[in-house]
């Protein structure tokens, strides 16, 4: 499926990013953990992030060939990503009822994985998809809150330290499998009550980046494409 392709590679940009400190609240030099470990910083993050109903992302990657960059608002119930490889460029919002996807002729064949008869069914319109159907369900997942878990690491072997002004620094090393490469991830947190997800770096042998986490909490809006510039995943896709 198209629409799953586009997922894994836009969610994988947002979450292995690769270095200054965008917050939406500044740092505090004592931490409100007591003695803490990198289990209950992690244990006090989740339930942070728990409470909140939004941020904004911005991730820049870079490999031996091409830039890439995302920028992303998850809300409770509506999303919105833009990624842009190269040339090529894709859009996606999510809102309670519709997905939609938009993309230049390179984003649609190269970034979400259209046929070129298929590019060109789309043209400049925006491919919709209803609440409900897989290709929905996938991108809402992503580009909602239930992603903030995405943003942490899932491994025990998780370093823990401590940087500027306080903050909590976790690092870990994800290793290769035949279709990624080995990865170091530093991921700041900011210190105080509610420690929340400040940038992350992503270094690997195969490129790095960094992702920028700021305006926790916001409410994010809805965005529809006007009527008649959209067309039907079905009248796409077919099958």
């Amino acid at each position: 499926m198209f629409m799953n392709r586009v997922v894994r590679r836009s969610l994988l940009a947002m979450i292995l990013g690769a270095t200054a400190s965008v917050s939406g609240a500044p740092l505090v030099a004592q931490a409100a953990i007591k003695g803490p470990g990198a289990a209950s910083v992690l244990k006090t993050v989740r339930a942070a992030m728990a409470t909140e109903r939004g941020v904004h992302i911005v991730v820049r990657s870079r490999s031996a060939t091409t830039r890439n960059s995302v920028v992303a608002d998850l809300g409770r119930t509506s999303g919105s990503e833009t990624f842009t490889s190269g040339a090529a460029k894709v859009s996606i919002s999510v809102t309670p009822t519709y997905a939609y996807l938009w993309g230049n002729a390179s984003g649609l064949v190269t970034l979400v994985g259209l046929t070129s008869s298929e590019q060109k069914k789309v043209g400049t319109k925006s491919i919709s998809m209803k609440a409900g159907t897989s290709p929905y369900v996938s991108f809402r997942s992503n580009l909602t809150v239930g992603a903030f878990s995405a943003f942490l690491p899932t491994q025990k072997d998780v370093r823990l330290s401590r940087g500027a002004h306080g903050a909590y620094v976790l690092t870990w090393t994800t290793k290769a499998t035949t279709t990624t490469t080995r990865t170091t991830s530093v991921l700041t947190l900011s210190a105080g009550k509610r420690p929340l997800p400040q940038r992350e770096e992503v270094s690997s042998s195969s490129g790095s980046g960094t992702t920028y986490f700021s305006r926790w909490g916001e409410s994010v809006k809805e965005s529809t494409p006007p009527a008649g510039t959209l067309i039907p995943y079905t009248s796409v896709v077919k099958g």
